[in-house]
């Protein structure tokens, strides 16, 4: 039997063994930077394989390794860890237990999907030779990101130059089918914080006063000049603002507006100049009716640059172990991901798993209180990670 029907076998042999890690991990959610239990679970999980070498990175992640039969090339494979607070609406029997807090991301599959492609490594490994590095990283959904904090750990760092591989489950992508984009391919995302300061009042004689609710409106409606008529557009760009509180009432002006929202582009030289140029957009517009905007910038996460040479690789692979008519070419997706922060020093390819069914109903997006996964998808997961990496470390 060759190498590729062998992960193939493994992959559906040991598939419904990962499904009930899943089912776990998705009862048992925890939020960002506290998967303590997570990371025990997981850990255990690696231990029953056979996986012993295993460090804490960034405080609840785990760099776990596994050595083939003979030293050769290394990588590593990334699944985050952390769920959203977001209160699950499904109507299913693995449904989260911890309330207001859900796996709504997938993260539960990436673990699962590594756990079960670290299984079928381990039951390869005098077949092969390197060494396979398994990264589950804590914190990808709240800045600063749990990668920014796994690349300052020394252990990771005495890993060097090395190719890391990250999945992602999409909705939109039916259940068999991955998608791979060479180059730029999601977002930098930077968190904006405004404030517009006027005088508040009675609002029936607001002649008196300065409405900062009319500077926000303006503000708002003029802000997205940034995006329509300053950004090149050949420069991806969204601007958007999702929270506005004024605090008024119907015949009280406010004091003050507070609103919030998300830059995003591919482009690091225009990220610069876009928060540079909405800084005094809004802060001239606020002064020309009376008031005063304050902006305050979180920077988040870079955009992800897949390495071109190795994306195209995985590519290649992925269509040798599923056909080509299972492979797709992506668009370029306005989502972030701090995967980006190892993208930046490191050859890496973030690819997509399709998760989507529907005819079974599993449409819900990503983020969202009903989403979930066609969990058929958990063993492709497992299987096309662990061929990629074999087929990797096979390569002269």
């Amino acid at each position: 039997m060759d190498l590729q029907s062998g992960i193939k076998n493994l992959a559906q042999k040991y598939a419904p063994d990962f499904v009930i890690v899943r089912r776990y991990l998705h009862q048992n959610p925890e939020l960002s930077f506290q998967e303590y239990k997570t990371s025990e679970y997981i850990k255990a999980q690696l231990e029953d394989i056979g996986v012993t070498d295993i460090v804490s990175v960034a405080e609840t992640g785990l760099l776990a390794t596994l050595q083939g039969n003979g030293k050769g090339r290394t990588l590593l494979l990334r699944a985050d860890m952390d769920a959203l607070p977001i209160h699950e609406t499904n109507a299913i029997p693995y449904a989260s237990q911890n309330k207001g807090v859900m796996h709504a991301c997938g993260h539960d599959a990436h673990c699962a999907s590594l756990l079960l492609c670290a299984k079928i490594l381990y039951e390869l490994r005098h077949g092969f030779q390197g060494t396979v590095k398994l990264l589950f990283q804590p914190g990808e959904e709240v800045m600063p990101g749990g990668a920014s904090l796994v690349m300052k750990e020394p252990e990771y760092q005495e890993l060097g130059i090395l190719p890391h591989l990250g999945q992602h489950v999409q909705p939109n992508l039916p259940v068999g089918k991955v998608g791979f984009r060479p180059g730029k391919f999601m977002a930098s995302m930077d968190e904006l914080f405004v404030t517009v300061t006027g005088k508040g009042g009675h609002a029936a004689m607001p002649e008196h006063f300065v409405d900062p609710v009319l500077i926000a409106s303006h503000l708002i409606v003029a802000a997205q000049q940034l995006v329509s008529r300053m950004a090149s557009p050949k420069v991806p760009s969204v601007l958007s603002f999702g929270k506005v509180c004024a605090n008024g009432a119907i015949n009280i002006i406010p004091d003050e507006v507070t609103i919030e929202g998300t830059f995003r582009t591919m482009d690091r030289t225009w990220r610069k100049q876009a928060l540079e140029k909405l800084e005094h957009m809004l802060t001239s517009i606020a002064e020309g009716m009376g008031g005063k905007c304050d902006l305050r910038v979180n920077h988040g996460y870079p955009h992800l640059d897949n390495d071109t040479v190795l994306t195209e690789e995985m590519k290649s692979s992925a269509v040798s172990y599923m056909g080509q008519d299972n492979v797709v070419a992506l668009d370029q997706w306005m989502a972030a991901e701090d995967f980006a922060y190892y993208a930046e020093k490191q050859p890496a390819c973030f690819y997509l798993l399709g998760v989507g069914n529907e005819a079974k109903n599993i449409t819900s997006g990503l983020h969202t209180a009903t989403f979930n996964i066609d969990e058929r998808a958990l063993e492709l997961g497992g299987g096309l990670m662990a061929w990629l990496a074999l087929d990797h470390l096979g390569k002269e």
